[in-house]
């Protein structure tokens, strides 16, 4: 196939409409999208509420409790670990 300035394209009306629907569509999409981010720019950022505040604080509040719990549950083995490769050691040395 080649094209060149006598070459001859035939579009049916349907094609065309299908085409010129399609380009509307998008035209129509990208306006909104534009009008949708000037809008969320110019609204004042949400407030936190004293309900939200306070859910996060206590989220806070377990997870560090929890990180305690794990830390000094760690510390029991470390030290029980630590007392068996003293036993061993001292039966090795005898």
């Amino acid at each position: 196939m080649k094209l060149s300035e006598g070459t001859e394209v035939t579009v049916d009306l349907k094609t065309l409409a299908i085409i010129l629907t399609f380009v509307v569509t998008v035209v129509g999409m990208w306006g909104a999208l534009k009008s949708d981010i000037n809008e969320a720019k110019r609204l004042p950022e949400p407030e936190i509420g004293r309900t939200e505040y306070d859910l996060k604080d206590k989220l806070i509040r377990e997870t560090i409790m929890n990180t305690q719990q794990q830390v000094e549950a760690n510390g029991k083995k470390l030290d029980l670990i630590e007392s068996r490769l003293y036993e061993l050691s001292i039966e090795q040395n005898r």
